[in-house]
């Protein structure tokens, strides 16, 4: 466990919170080798089950993407989670090395635990024409591109040790490869580019975390001054003493919290990508979820039949379905509108699809060369039952808009899905990432915001703040920054308490904020267009 740099700022002092105790950890090293060996053992068996229903597998190509996508969750985890030690280890709560083991655990099971609504709100983002096409030139420099300039800007920031946003950092990849698509794109085609209203509602849920850090932190501060009468609680540390107990124990259960919904959170990002990969490298094994469900392909069925009839009660008089109704419904999902032939068509789409399954009774039955184009007509179908059920561009009854919202259910657990093997991958990277180069940030954030040593009280303010935050962005299905959030909740406790900020370094931390989405728009926007000419 090791930083590949030293700070400054710890120098050779012996009794510097980051050095801790280390000894103290040394027993959890080898058991958590135990579970990353068992781990990695679990899904070297488990992928190589799922990769038995392949009909090919491009080795070299699935292997290099899989090991660039672990690679963001690894860098995500060393540059993220230190926020989530700093107050610990500042407070004396946890030794140093001890607390990172800890932090890193927990970021394994809040990732195991994960319910994946965040991994398809991320891939929402992309343009519908590349998850379709994913196997692709254009879907493969798709996926290269924005994990490479993720990974390029990620490890800037870190190396500089300024706290900047991964969530940022991806969503900005994301929409430069929408751009770039739209750019390279024949004249008059259409192509749905960047989903700039999905993409301003994960914008403000990013923009207003590290608001909400810093007032609701400095909010609770001066609540607890006021309730809590206890002098020890918002006085610096006194040599190498750990706190009084009860202080220490909400430290470290915040420190634990903000590391479970870290991994609860960050680590879907991975997934849905991985997902993305295994989808377009390998779509006869992961197109469709292989559930062992046996009633699923039939529950699917009989959802699709119902909606079918649903949308025959919208279809106006005289109006037919076009000649060719996917490409009908495609366009409206691209330019996210609704006219009176999309509800023949989308109908029509249904009906084909639903034939085209209706004599399998479940999926493993789906001959290999259908498996992919049947994903992708679901996948389709459920981007357009968006525009029903979400956006309201059919106005429908409530039992009618309850039908089609059942229907999309079913579809997105036909689409959307992430195996047990793919998460176990995703938290050892994100948990072993933790554990490598975190001294960082958490001198940035212990000792460079605010001019005076971080109290018991600014620690656990904090620390509670970014738990809760995290943690309902993450039922909700949004991406916040853990590193905004906690980062300006400490900046929020130093201001409440009249510490003071150490305003170069909140300029640079504020500055790497602001350039986060232009530099990584235009990484991902000219790796795209350099990645076209390769795949």
């Amino acid at each position: 466990m090791v930083d590949v740099a030293s700070s400054n700022a710890e120098g050779g002092n012996a009794n510097h919170p980051i050095h801790g105790a280390g000894g103290s950890a040394k027993w959890f090293l080898p058991l958590f080798g135990v579970v990353v060996l068992g781990g990695l053992g679990y899904v070297g068996y488990a992928l190589g089950n799922d990769l038995a229903e392949a009909a090919t597998v491009p080795w070299i190509l699935l292997g290099l993407a899989l090991l660039i996508a672990l690679g963001f969750e690894f860098v995500n985890g060393f540059h993220d989670t230190a926020n989530a030690v700093a107050t610990v280890i500042y407070t004396r709560s946890m030794p140093a090395e001890f607390a990172v083991i800890w932090s890193g655990f927990f970021n394994f099971l809040g990732v195991l635990t994960s319910s994946g609504a965040v991994a398809f709100g991320i891939l929402a983002l992309l343009p519908v024409e590349l998850i379709l096409q994913v196997g692709s030139g254009s879907g493969l420099a798709m996926v290269f591109a924005l994990l490479i300039a993720a990974i390029v800007w990620n490890l800037g920031t870190w190396y500089l040790g300024l706290p900047a946003s991964s969530s940022h950092t991806l969503v900005g990849s994301i929409i430069g490869v929408g751009l770039a698509n739209q750019f390279l794109a024949p004249a008059g085609s259409a192509t749905s580019g960047v989903d700039w209203s999905q993409a301003s509602s994960v914008g403000l849920s990013l923009l207003l975390s590290p608001l909400i850090g810093f007032g609701l932190a400095a909010l609770l501060l001066l609540v607890s001054k006021a309730l809590i009468h206890n002098k020890a609680l918002y006085e610096a540390p006194k040599g190498n003493a750990p706190p009084p107990l009860w202080i220490r124990t909400l430290l470290i259960f915040t420190c634990t919290g903000v590391s479970f919904a870290h991994g609860s959170n960050d680590g879907q990002k991975g997934m849905g990508l991985i997902m993305l990969i295994l989808i377009g490298l390998v779509p006869t094994a992961f197109a469709l979820n292989r559930t062992p469900d046996i009633n699923y392909l039939e529950a699917y069925k009989a959802a699709s039949t119902q909606v079918e009839a649903v949308l025959g009660k919208y279809v106006k008089p005289g109006v037919a379905a076009p000649t060719d109704p996917k490409a009908a419904v495609s366009d409206a999902v691209k330019n996210k509108t609704w006219t009176d032939a999309t509800t023949p068509a989308l109908q029509a789409y249904i009906h084909a699809t639903g034939i085209e399954i209706a004599s399998y009774p479940s999926v493993e039955k789906l001959p290999n060369g259908l498996v992919g184009n049947v994903r992708n007509d679901i996948y389709l179908i459920g981007e357009a039952l968006k525009l029903i059920d979400k956006r309201k561009l059919l106005a429908m009854g409530a039992d009618d808009l309850k039908a089609v919202t059942q229907y999309h259910a079913a579809v997105d657990n036909a689409t959307k899905f992430i195996p047990l093997w793919v998460k176990v991958a995703v938290a050892l990277a994100l948990g072993l990432g933790t554990m490598v180069g975190w001294k960082r940030i958490v001198v940035t954030v212990g000792e460079k915001i605010g001019k005076t040593h971080l109290t018991y009280g600014q620690g656990a303010a904090a620390e509670v703040v970014a738990m809760l935050t995290i943690g309902a962005a993450d039922h909700l299905g949004l991406p916040v920054s853990t590193t905004h959030v906690l980062s300006s909740g400490v900046a929020g406790t130093m201001a409440a308490n009249g510490s003071g900020l150490q305003w170069s370094t909140v300029r640079n931390m504020l500055m790497a904020w602001i350039l986060t989405l232009p530099v990584s728009i235009a990484l991902a926007f000219t790796l795209f267009i350099v990645l076209r000419q390769v795949f």
